[in-house]
């Protein structure tokens, strides 16, 4: 569903993303982990087309996508939640999420939205921007998933929220894959969502690759000390 081919991203003459390459199929959660500063933010950026890449193809279901823009790319079937979330604090919560269905054509908020976000059917009528920041992640994923994406990149989605919503955000993760058949990766340093949701974890330093996993034959240990190295 997303294939990625020799991807290079720089800033200025500094080259920060170095060739990366991999694929994740249809209905595949994959979290790509590391410290701060080794390219996660970068590498969503240039998924999403907010960075340009340097050299390197990305193709969505098919079709490539690599020279286009933001609109055209979530057109083509990638939605992307980014690091703080980046709602609208003036809308409320319907508009927020009514400003995703541009490109879907959709009339109204699908039921499955509100099924799987119960609390913003609560908060519909209020400003996005006095939810707490658990609800506003939830904000953010229905917003993306409005747009009927076929993949759905979230950048640090547990950050700077508290561990019991953590679990509620990785139950519903896990409930869009089932119901959507929708390919997720996610970017993420708390190894205990990550193993929650992930079907396959990378671990990225420096702009490069250096680990990959299944779940099931993770050594935790190993992860923590890339991690925390």
């Amino acid at each position: 569903m997303l294939d990625v081919s020799n991807l290079k991203v720089s800033y200025g003459q500094s080259e920060v993303i170095h060739g990366l390459n991999f694929s994740v199929p249809q209905n595949e959660t994959l979290a790509i982990m590391g410290r701060n500063g080794m390219g996660k933010t970068t590498l969503f950026k240039s998924l999403i087309g907010i960075l340009d890449s340097t050299e390197g193809s990305i193709k969505v279901d098919g079709i490539d996508v690599t020279n286009t823009d933001s609109y055209k790319r979530v057109e083509n079937g990638i939605a992307y939640v980014p690091q703080g979330r980046m709602i609208f604090p003036s809308l409320t919560v319907q508009e927020n999420i009514e400003t995703g269905m541009e490109v879907s054509k959709l009339k109204k908020i699908p039921d499955d939205i509100y099924a799987l976000f119960p609390v913003l059917h609560e908060m519909r009528k209020r400003k996005g921007g006095n939810l707490s920041g658990g609800q506003q992640q939830q904000l953010a994923i229905a917003r993306a998933l409005v747009t009927n994406p076929k993949v759905l990149l979230l950048d640090e989605p547990t950050e700077g929220i508290q561990p019991s919503i953590i679990k509620d955000i990785a139950n519903v993760l896990n409930e869009i894959k089932k119901m959507r058949d929708i390919t997720i990766i996610v970017s993420e340093q708390i190894l205990s969502f990550t193993m929650t949701v992930a079907d396959r974890i990378i671990v990225i330093d420096k702009g490069n690759f250096i680990h990959e996993d299944l779940r099931e034959a993770v050594d935790t240990e190993q992860i923590k000390k890339y991690l925390s190295v």
